[in-house]
């Protein structure tokens, strides 16, 4: 075992402070990762407050992970030393369900272990996250970063990245599209930076004016102050696709009315209530309400590959591992553009 050091937190709702621990020995299909830079994800503070049922404790979190390759086993041929890996939010699956073998891993239907706050293929290892100086994992569900993307800004595209990437792709985002993107947080700009480089026309909705600026600036086309229900109704029947990263309590059946025919809906930030909707709404132009949670491991190398050809990144703020607790607390308050990245150096 190896000995590695980390931030947890020892107990729901806990702060998060240094914790050391062991990762197993490289195996012959593993990989060592040195970390350098871990993202912070608003579903590590869900998981840490024990928001989505009830969670392992110590928890290590962090599943937005990049560093350098520093071990590789006998077997695997994906990596050498010195390569830029990263790692997202599962490490693990069974390989062998209808959905593994497909390729969609990332919905095993015997589980995919986790990346923190979960248990390994034995059921009884605890994962641990990126919060740390140090990964094991799997050569198979590690990603190749692409080497012209700044490491740090590329962190958050293990989880943001893949979380709107892949409703994009499977909606059609492109050009002659045209794609609304309700909320420009942590996921919203990711959205609106990835469906731009799809050929996407992009429209931002915000409750207020005061991302307009930054929001244009990622190359939006148009950007709706949606507390103005006036103009939100003038948007009727224009969009293809709208990305919905917000989790707040919305009138949801004012955005479905502004799509298209057979236009969708998609949900990736998790709502905090459930949804009032009539139905019928949904009838008169053949509309989708859909959601989206991450990718598969092919898909997520697709998105790090598109990334590196756009030279997308988050935009981010760096900390030490010090700050994380004020951090989090700055996400609650949504005060930060966009993503905060953990530098690993400080752990």
């Amino acid at each position: 075992m190896a000995k590695t050091k980390g931030y947890a937190a020892q107990v729901a709702n806990g702060t998060i402070g240094p914790w050391e621990f062991e990762r197993r020995e490289v195996g012959a299909n593993d990989i060592s990762i040195d970390i350098e830079f871990a993202g912070i994800c608003h579903s590590d503070i869900h998981q840490v407050k024990e928001e989505w049922g009830e969670a392992i404790f110590p928890m290590v979190p962090g599943h937005e992970i990049v560093g350098i390759v520093v071990a590789v086993g006998s077997d695997v041929k994906k990596f050498k030393v010195g390569d830029i890996a990263g790692v997202g939010c599962f490490v693990d699956s069974c390989g062998t369900c209808e959905y593994c073998i497909a390729g969609n891993d990332h919905w095993c239907l015997d589980n995919s272990a986790y990346t923190y706050n979960g248990m390994e293929r034995d059921g009884v290892t605890p994962t641990y996250g990126g919060y740390s100086n140090n990964v094991v994992v799997k050569a198979d569900y590690a990603l190749h970063v692409p080497a012209n993307l700044d490491r740090a800004g590329a962190a958050p595209l293990l989880c943001a990245g893949i979380t709107t990437y892949s409703p994009l792709v499977h909606w059609n985002a492109g050009p002659g599209k045209k794609v609304a993107v309700m909320g420009l947080g942590g996921l919203g700009h990711m959205a609106v930076k990835i469906a731009v480089a799809m050929g996407a026309e992009v429209t931002v909705m915000s409750h207020s004016e005061g991302k307009r600026e930054d929001a244009l600036a990622m190359g939006a086309k148009n950007f709706v102050v949606t507390s103005d229900k006036a103009e939100l109704k003038k948007l009727a029947n224009t969009f293809d696709i709208i990305i919905n990263t917000v989790s707040a309590e919305i009138e949801i059946h004012r955005y479905i009315g502004t799509l298209r025919q057979w236009g969708s809906l998609v949900v990736v930030g998790a709502p905090g209530k459930p949804y009032s909707l009539d139905g019928s709404i949904l009838m008169g132009r053949q509309l989708s309400l859909s959601g989206s949670n991450i990718g598969s491991i092919k898909e997520t190398q697709e998105m790090l590959d598109f990334c590196g050809k756009h030279n997308i990144v988050s935009d981010i703020e760096i900390i030490p591992a010090s700050a994380i607790n004020e951090a989090y607390e700055r996400v609650l308050a949504s005060d930060v553009r966009y993503r905060f990245v953990i530098d690993t150096a400080t752990i």
